[in-house]
């Protein structure tokens, strides 16, 4: 019984250790300020700025919880943040311009390098590269799976979306898809991908088992460029920010026929959704704005101002 109860308890303890309780931070990169603001998701109060460096741009949480990653591509850098404390603990060095990452399941972060045409993979715990991936030109938008088996990463330039078996960090698979593709995102169970085109003016869905597109979408909406892609937690509703177009598109995650759209801030650009699906953040980089949106009334229900030209989001809850 006392060995059960020991065991019990250090299951309490480690459990505890690894998840930090939310603290409903929401931040935001802010490109020309070469700041990230902190604002408070529940009050929608900016709470701070962090001079974080040169350009920041895309920006994730730990699986933790406890570490914010911001890619300073001006500065060929990534910044970790205290998500508590808010102060910076170091800067990891990625290779040249790192635009944006994913954060695979165990940690180390995937991160597309736009000039040099490669994904390298970086290690926090040790601030080391340990592998580098040569994939297509001015790759961006990366996407780890749920799993972990494998990462996603879209080149701009190439059109293509580009496979990568994390197990042994090889390409396995290149998907011709829209011209210039911005957005990836998978299913919750990993089985699926979308994939948005800003010049191809799409969305695509590609099958992940058969490595092809199974269907796509044409965005029907003045001046849209398709860019941002976030899924709800029941895989129904695909929310995608449409750039210059000042608007989210909310599109039926199964079909891709578009539901109905929702006015937010000027030139729309990175979005996040909280955990349980009710609220939607966007970046509005023109307007120097985050907007709240309701995804129940489909309406923003308030304008944060922050820094100048935010891009990313990331949410803490």
């Amino acid at each position: 019984m006392k060995l059960k109860q020991l065991l019990l308890s250090s299951l309490v303890l480690v459990s505890t250790s690894v998840w930090a309780d939310p603290t409903y931070r929401l931040f935001v990169t802010n490109e020309k300020s070469d700041t990230v603001s902190v604002i408070d998701s529940r009050t929608g109060i900016l709470e701070t700025t962090i001079e974080i460096g040169k350009r920041p741009r895309g920006i994730g949480l730990s699986p933790d919880q406890k570490i914010l990653y911001i890619a300073i591509s001006g500065e060929d850098a990534i910044a970790m943040v205290d998500v508590a404390t808010l102060e910076i603990i170091g800067k990891l060095e990625p290779g040249d311009d790192p635009e944006t990452f994913d954060i695979h399941p165990n940690g180390n972060l995937y991160v597309s390098n736009e000039d040099d045409a490669k994904v390298s993979v970086v290690n926090p715990e040790s601030g080391k590269v340990i592998h580098e991936i040569k994939v297509g030109l001015e790759p961006e938008p990366v996407a780890a799976s749920p799993t972990g088996d494998i990462v996603l990463v879209a080149s701009e330039s190439t059109n293509m979306v580009h496979i990568i078996d994390t197990s042994t960090h090889k390409v396995v698979a290149n998907i011709l898809v829209g011209a210039r593709p911005r957005g990836l995102v998978f299913s919750s169970d990993g089985s699926l991908a979308y994939v948005s085109s800003e010049i191809g003016n799409e969305v695509a869905i590609i099958d992940i088992e058969k490595r092809k597109i199974i269907k796509k979408g044409a965005i029907d909406l003045p001046k849209a460029k398709p860019m941002a892609l976030v899924l709800s937690p029941d895989d129904k509703v695909l929310y995608m920010t449409t750039g210059r177009a000042g608007k989210v598109a909310v599109l039926d995650a199964e079909t891709l026929e578009l539901i109905s759209t929702t006015d937010v801030g000027k030139r729309v650009w990175g979005a996040v959704l909280s955990r349980d699906g009710s609220t939607l953040y966007t970046a509005n980089g023109v307007s120097h704005t985050v907007s709240v949106v309701d995804t129940a009334t489909g309406k923003s229900t308030m304008e944060i101002e922050v820094g100048q030209f935010p891009w990313g989001v990331a949410l803490d809850d």
